[in-house]
């Protein structure tokens, strides 16, 4: 029987991971998600054969935890991110101190294969932490591991994710779909293809470097609600809360949260604010799907597959459509 490659996936039960842990698995490779929480994680395990798939705990703040679900590692990912800071997860720790750990170590047993999932915005001199920490992180790669295959999505979009998902839940509430940064642009990018893209740089096939990954559409925050609530059949007035408000309440929901010790979770942050003051797209000199051979979805093809929960009439509604069209024609 030929041996069975390992692949080490640094938050592989999270968005992203889980779609790498499932292509690797469906390619005959071992998978070790590797994960703070690993009994939360077992779902994982179906992906692959008995034994194939298998969640390890994880610290990606220690060395030593790091090191050790790395032994014997063909491959090696990191999918470790935050969308904001919780006690001793920041910034600084997990998205530059996590990601210099992992390929400094991944060069120490001599990892074969790197990648190291970042994205788009990441920048030294960007006003929100979350960029500036990327592009820490990034660096921190380079210099670590030299042929590491960085991938930078710009907003990503899928069954769970947590932008369309969340907007969505919003606009069954109240007349009003609030938004921060109606006009900033996005490409927003299919998980699976992000997915098929660390593949690439798992398996050898893609030149050491940084990528920049959106779908083949480019939309504002206000475009992209309103093909939402078409896909879900509601009218709602979208508001957009101008930059200098929304930063006062990512304030107050920051000052909430710490003074709760971080058992309330803020639904807006400062440091969101200013990451949306930016667009989030491909540059024009960039390494992007094209350079991977990938054809990235569109959004149609996709999202109304996940939102239709979110329609009066959930999964019904088409049904109910086709019957008023009938009674409509009889008419």
């Amino acid at each position: 029987m030929p041996y069975a490659k390992l692949v080490t996936i640094y938050g592989g039960s999270g968005f992203i991971g889980r779609y790498i842990a499932r292509r690797m698995a469906q390619l005959g490779w071992r998978v070790r998600v590797a994960v703070r929480r690993p009994n939360d994680a077992i779902w994982v395990r179906p992906y692959g054969v008995v034994g194939q798939v298998e969640p390890v705990f994880c610290n990606i703040r220690d060395d030593e935890s790091v090191r050790d679900v790395m032994r014997g590692a063909d491959a090696v990912v990191n999918c470790v991110g935050l969308l904001a800071e919780v006690g001793k997860n920041t910034f600084e720790a997990v998205q530059t101190g996590g990601a210099e750990r992992v390929a400094r170590i991944a060069t120490e047993l001599g990892v074969p294969n790197l990648v190291q999932i970042s994205a788009i915005g990441a920048d030294d001199s960007a006003r929100s932490a979350y960029a500036r920490t990327k592009a820490a992180g990034e660096r921190a790669v380079r210099e670590a591991y030299p042929n590491a295959v960085i991938l930078r999505p710009s907003i990503v979009f899928g069954p769970e994710d947590e932008f369309f998902n969340r907007f969505a839940g919003m606009a069954k509430m109240g007349p009003i779909l609030p938004v921060v940064g109606a006009g900033t642009r996005f490409q927003p990018v299919y998980v699976d293809d992000v997915a098929a893209a660390a593949v690439k740089g798992i398996r050898g096939e893609a030149e050491p470097g940084t990528y920049e990954l959106g779908g083949p559409d480019v939309n504002t925050f206000r475009e992209l609600m309103v093909y939402m609530l078409s896909v879900i059949r509601r009218r709602k007035l979208i508001v957009n809360i101008p930059f200098w408000i929304a930063s006062m309440m990512g304030g107050a929901f920051g000052l909430l949260q710490r003074m709760s010790f971080d058992l309330i979770s803020a639904p807006l942050t400062a440091d969101q604010v200013a990451n949306l003051r930016r667009d989030n797209v491909v540059s024009g000199d960039a390494k992007t799907f094209a350079d991977l051979g990938i054809e990235p979805m569109s959004l149609e093809a996709v999202v109304p597959d996940y939102l239709w929960r979110f329609r009066p009439s959930g999964q019904y509604s088409d049904i109910k459509e086709s019957a008023q069209y009938l009674r409509d024609n009889r008419n």
